[in-house]
């Protein structure tokens, strides 16, 4: 059973009433001290799936009530005397962890920490794309597998789909700047790395990059669910990041480095393959975060962040239908129209 101890300092003028509230919620245990003249510390242990629900009202209470101050901590383990035999009812509640996630406070925390550019970032990227390249250059799977383990994609493209969902416009705006960042340097690296080069880049991991087709496309959705339910459920990201990496990095690394080497038909491909991936992973992440109910609490916000839905979905469905719409006519039609 996971738990979260959640501790609430509260102004001894609405203890009563908040407290009261606050019994009214599943909690595994309650207890409540003395802070100080003015306050009182409230702790409560909740399961992880009811947190939510204890978090969003304190949080409505603190935005018209100063002097409310709320942390979220982690449970490593809980000893208590009580024993309870299991029963059918517990079956089922072990059923519903299964779908558990984190409270939305906990992962907006964790994904805007996520979705910044800082120093550490850039030196992450900028290394990821020189063992990508490298390991492009010369036809090496497993060099470039280990640069898309350190290459720090999944958090800001999680992020975009996140703030979309939250409409919360100055995440997006710090996810897309940090998207945009990444890509950057890694054409930055690619580009500089074709023109000092200047050879043929004939091999096979190379000409995978320059072509796209549906089989892109299905593994990019199921990279943008899997890193949107490891950030859910909180699972490290390591391994679920090396999915979404292996759909932006080395398209990014190829468009740069043919770029470099004047070979626009094949920077031409691997832009389109970057684009079908990122609309895909965002399409489909955004629609895992609605189907888990990430949702915000005041009202305000509840008006934007329906909107925000509404348009995150139609305006990425209808850029993944273009890109598909392209990629069927470049394969099935004619050569590619860049070439």
């Amino acid at each position: 059973m996971a738990l979260q101890l959640i501790e609430a300092y509260i102004p001894r003028k609405h203890l009563k009433q908040v407290d009261e509230k606050l019994r009214s919620f599943p909690l595994t245990s309650h207890w409540m001290s003395n802070e100080s003249a003015d306050r009182a510390l409230v702790r409560m242990l909740a399961k992880t799936e009811d947190t939510e629900e204890v978090l969003n009202y304190l949080e409505s209470v603190a935005h018209v009530t100063d002097g409310f101050e709320v942390i979220l901590l982690p449970v490593q383990s809980y000893i208590q005397r009580e024993v309870v035999e299991k029963d059918e009812s517990d079956k089922q509640d072990e059923d519903k962890r299964m779908l558990e996630r984190a409270s939305r406070q906990e992962l907006f925390m964790h994904i805007e920490g996520t979705s910044k550019t800082d120093m550490t970032y850039v030196l992450f990227v900028l290394l990821s794309a020189i063992v990508v390249t490298i390991g492009l250059a010369k036809n090496n799977p497993a060099v470039i597998i280990g640069g898309m383990v350190i290459a720090p994609l999944l958090g800001p493209v999680i992020g975009l789909a996140f703030g979309s969902i939250l409409g919360d416009y100055s995440l997006v705006r710090r996810a897309i700047g940090t998207v945009a960042c990444g890509i950057g340097l890694s054409l930055l690296i690619s580009i500089l790395f074709g023109l000092l080069q200047q050879a043929q880049m004939n091999t096979d991991e190379f000409e995978l990059r320059t072509q796209v087709d549906l089989a892109d496309m299905g593994v990019a959705l199921a990279s943008g669910a899997a890193g949107a339910l490891s950030v859910m459920r909180r699972v490290p990201g390591s391994l679920v990041g090396v999915m979404v990496a292996v759909a932006l990095l080395p398209p990014t690394v190829v468009a740069g480095m043919s770029l470099g080497t004047l070979r626009l038909a094949d920077a031409g491909g691997a832009s389109l393959l970057l684009l079908v991936n990122i609309s895909s992973i965002l399409l489909s992440a955004v629609i895992v975060f609605r189907l888990a109910g990430i949702r915000p609490v005041k009202y305000e916000e509840v008006q934007r962040a329906r909107n925000s839905r509404k348009f995150a979905l139609l305006f990425i469905t209808v850029i993944v239908l273009l890109l598909l719409f392209a990629v069927l006519y470049s394969n099935h039609v004619q050569s590619p129209f860049w070439s």
